[in-house]
């Protein structure tokens, strides 16, 4: 790649490309590699640069799926990035930026092929295309390898073992991309995959060690939250005199093939597209996610998922049992302090849905803290803002919520938080309230939004569930809250009197002239009594006697009222929901990673 062009309609001429996809084999060891891998230019993050960069290099992707069973170049391209990785530890910690650079270069060009090979061919051809054969003059037996397992394994390896330094940066991130690109199978199929190659290679075999700690990881660039090095300055850093041998060698290298991106693509500006803070939490995030979400294997559970459901605190010093497996630690305050700090995204979300319903140590933890306000107040700001979030997300919130009210403790400690100048609460001044007071409204806010507009009956219920789990712990309400609580229930009672009239319309329509309707023994026994009493009664003796019936009311014809506890239960077949919901995320939200949304099965998309 490393010759001049000027525009992208050149990209399909450039030779090196034309090289890489042609009829003649490359040998790993060629010095042509070097020169395709030394270019330069700041990574495509938008969907219209990525977009641009498809579009432009399709007929060289066309050429490499046709000749590669015979070239075998792709394969030499993965043998020469596998040969570079195991000195990429070395070379982060010798500051050696032009092989990481080089490197980095590598695993981009195998990450663009990968996604179009995934799109374009099943998964036996495309493992057919990763198996490397070396042949020698007078040899006709052949020592085949799976190369790709090698590159996953490879991935998991960068992920957590290279240092995350100025210099490594965005190699990790697209190792990252690589896996999710690696995994993004299942968006060309419409049913939930199963049986496929990702569970061949991610839950057992060479990868399966790698798990806790790839999973360590990612929640670790999730908690850190680092921010991208400025542009250029992690790989050529210039000296004073404006020079300096690296940056001569790099800029004279790495020739203007990807300046047309810098500088707009064709005479088109791009499209500008809102910038993350941290695409290589964002990136850690998505893979977590895609990889907690994966069905088990026929013969195994989802070792990913068992992971995340038994991690500990790094103040827990008790043994984890011998039944646990890909058991680790983590510091559980930073971690709580970034799901408080994140849950502005979907994903975020997602993620303290994931730990509080399968990780019971971090359950208990949270319901120990007592700052749950850091945490429970972006929960109820997803919820108040329910016409500007999508329908997943605001589910994810309140799911989340049915889960805390499920603890006593939770319910009462809500109680003696109080809270001042809530400013994004704007349909009254709440100068002061108790969180649970403040929990309180935003529900039956969300209660009365779904009666009026969505209608969907499992928001509805869930709502009233997470009411009626406090209800018991109620305390001390904000008069404003005591208020709509009250106005909540004359609506239900008006709507459930409704439906009590035409079911009773109804039945007495069934009853025949013979048949009476049995009478409620508790009505009947306290309206007798009243009767009795004479007429005019005032309020002070309707109390008394009620009182009075009370006491003589027969208890063998009562039976007693349990007390109910609402408790979140996951669909059978949770996967038929979050997979679909976790690849639109990553459709949505991944950093330098395009899909044409018309390859698209798993979800409906439209096209840009």
């Amino acid at each position: 790649m490393g010759s001049n062009s000027s525009r992208i309609g050149d990209l399909p001429k450039n030779e090196y490309l034309k090289k890489l996809s042609g009829t003649e084999s490359v040998s790993e060891n060629d010095p042509f590699w070097n020169q395709l891998l030394s270019f330069s230019f700041p990574a495509p993050t938008s969907s219209t640069e990525l977009k641009l960069l498809e579009e432009a290099t399709i007929s060289v992707c066309r050429s490499l799926v046709e000749n590669n069973p015979r070239t075998g170049n792709l394969g030499a391209l993965i043998k020469v990035f596998l040969s570079r990785t195991k000195e990429l530890k070395l070379s982060a910690e010798c500051q050696n930026h032009i092989f990481i650079w080089q490197t980095h270069n590598a695993l981009f060009i195998i990450c663009c092929l990968l996604k179009v090979f995934i799109c374009q061919m099943s998964e036996e051809e495309l493992q057919l295309h990763f198996t490397y054969e070396e042949k020698s003059p007078g040899n006709y037996s052949s020592d085949s390898e799976d190369l790709l397992e090698e590159l996953l394994c490879c991935l998991m390896q960068l992920i957590t073992d290279i240092p995350l330094l100025d210099i490594t940066y965005e190699i990790s991130v697209e190792a990252i991309s690589t896996m999710v690109v690696f995994l993004s199978c299942q968006l060309f199929h419409k049913e939930v995959l199963r049986q496929s190659i990702s569970h061949k290679y991610l839950m057992r075999g060479p990868c399966l060690p790698y798990t806790s700690k790839l999973v360590k990881t990612l929640l670790y660039n999730f908690i850190r939250q680092e921010k991208p090095p400025p542009p250029g300055t992690h790989v050529f850093p210039q000296q004073s005199d404006g020079g300096g041998l690296l940056y001569g060698l790099a800029s004279g290298v790495a020739t203007g093939l990807w300046t047309v991106f810098t500088l707009g693509g064709v005479g088109s500006k791009a499209t500008a597209s809102p910038e993350l803070s941290s695409p290589l939490a964002n990136q850690s995030l998505l893979l977590l996610l895609v990889l907690a979400n994966l069905t088990d294997a026929s013969d195994a559970p989802n070792p990913y998922r068992q992971a995340i459901m038994s991690f500990k605190n790094t103040q827990d010093s008790s043994p984890f049992p011998s039944s646990i497996p890909h058991a680790f630690q983590i510091n559980f305050n930073s971690l709580y302090t970034a799901l408080c700090e994140q849950q502005t995204s979907d994903q975020a979300t997602l993620l303290l849905y994931t730990l509080l319903h399968q990780n019971s140590n971090i359950r208990t933890y949270m319901l120990a803290r007592t700052d749950m306000e850091n945490l429970v107040l972006p929960i109820l700001e997803i919820l108040y803002h329910v016409e500007e979030r999508n329908s997943h997300h605001v589910y994810m919130a309140l799911i989340i919520l049915l889960i805390l009210t499920e603890d006593d403790g939770f319910n009462r400690s809500i109680h003696e938080v109080i809270l001042k100048n809530i400013t994004w609460y704007s349909e009254r001044v709440l100068t002061e309230i108790s969180l649970g007071s403040l929990l309180i409204l935003v529900v039956i806010r969300t209660i009365q939004y779904n009666m009026t507009r969505t209608r969907d009956k499992y928001l509805h219920t869930n709502c009233l569930a997470a009411l009626a789990n406090m209800s018991a712990q109620f305390r001390s309400l904000h008069q404003y809250a005591a208020q709509r609580i009250i106005s909540l229930f004359s609506l239900l009672s008006k709507k459930h009197n409704k439906v009590l009239e035409q079911a009773t319309q109804s039945l007495r329509g069934s009853l025949s002239s013979n048949d009476v309707p049995l009478p409620d023994y508790v009505i009947t026994f306290f309206s007798s009594r009243l009767l009795q009493a004479g007429a005019e009664l005032s309020v002070e003796r309707v109390l008394e006697i009620i009182k009075q019936g009370v006491i003589a009311l027969p208890k063998d014809r009562l039976k007693k009222f349990p007390e109910l506890k609402f408790k979140y239960v996951e669909e059978e077949q949770p996967e038929e929901f979050f997979i679909p919901y976790v690849w639109s995320l990553v459709y949505n939200s991944a950093v330098g990673l395009y899909w044409n949304p018309q390859d698209i099965q798993l979800f409906t998309m439209d096209s840009d």
